[in-house]
């Protein structure tokens, strides 16, 4: 009898070990054992608690470092400058009179390289096509359709039509363009050169339709944009840009009476080369 006992007092000893033995498993896996094993199958963080969440019947949003669905866009307005001297918009005078070329007949046009109303002449250069899209800063970025921009800028000499010497009597590289339904416009014409004193640049400005382009008292805002350095560097080595390469060598963009406070909002972004042609593209934001 008492053999038995001995027999019974050791098998329960053992039962209590084995089942404490088991807790504190229990307890080392609840600690941490469990994320071990679960890092062993090549889950992250992630996987884990989406699995978690799933097989518990709750729904549990992840983040994965990636920013999925709906979201606002976001832009800004680009800076407002001056229209310089030679803006052609009916604001100013040259030797003839008011200059306006916003009246001319076929100024509502893509290719901008040719004059127009009785003007012969076209100008040379190395091809650059200019897309701008119109946007809304008030309304997330939407798109501004029916408006109209009018774009002009220098030859590959630095001379502006209707104002610079030999060139009076010229109006071309001057154009407008109405807004298609995202926004859009494109202009064909010829790189800039750069003359003294000034970073190349185009000038525009936008209107809120076309029937609104006769007359600068109707624009709603006037800029400027600007091009990689990388780009003029190259554009100038083609053939009629000397000049330009001795002028950009003078000046700099934080010279520059423009864009010395910025080029952010008024760089284009541009692909192609000086043998092939440029296209450069700008999204535009104005508050409307």
């Amino acid at each position: 009898m008492d053999m038995h006992s001995n027999q019974l007092e050791n098998d329960l000893k053992t039962l209590m070990q084995t089942a404490a033995s088991r807790r504190k498993m229990l307890r080392w896996l609840s600690a941490g054992g469990a994320i071990t094993l679960l890092g062993c199958g090549g889950s992250d963080a992630s996987t884990a608690s989406t699995s978690a969440a799933t097989s518990s019947g709750t729904t549990t949003s992840t983040t994965t470092g990636t920013t999925t669905g709906a979201s606002s866009a976001s832009c800004s307005i680009i800076p407002e400058e001056t229209a310089g001297p030679y803006p052609g918009d009916g604001s100013n005078s040259n030797a003839g009179g008011i200059a306006n070329s916003l009246t001319l007949s076929g100024i509502v046009r893509s290719d901008i390289r040719s004059s127009i109303a009785g003007a012969s002449g076209v100008a040379a250069g190395v091809p650059l096509t200019i897309k701008l899209q119109l946007v809304n800063t008030k309304s997330s970025c939407a798109s501004l359709a029916g408006y109209a921009i009018y774009l002009w800028h220098c030859d590959r000499d630095g001379n502006y039509s209707m104002y610079s010497a030999g060139v009076t009597a010229e109006n071309y590289l001057r154009g407008v363009q109405e807004t298609d339904s995202n926004g859009n416009v494109s202009f064909t014409t010829i790189f800039p050169g750069c003359y003294d004193g000034r970073m190349p640049h185009v000038h525009f400005e936008v209107y809120p339709s076309l029937t609104k382009t006769s007359s600068a008292i109707n624009k709603v805002k006037t800029s400027q944009f600007t091009f990689p350095m990388t780009t003029l560097n190259e554009a100038y080595q083609a053939t009629g840009y000397t000049n330009s390469v001795r002028n950009l060598s003078r000046i700099s963009y934080a010279t520059d009476n423009v864009f010395s406070d910025g080029t952010g909002l008024q760089m284009v972004s541009v692909t192609g080369s000086a043998s092939m042609g440029y296209v450069v593209t700008l999204t535009v934001g104005i508050s409307a």
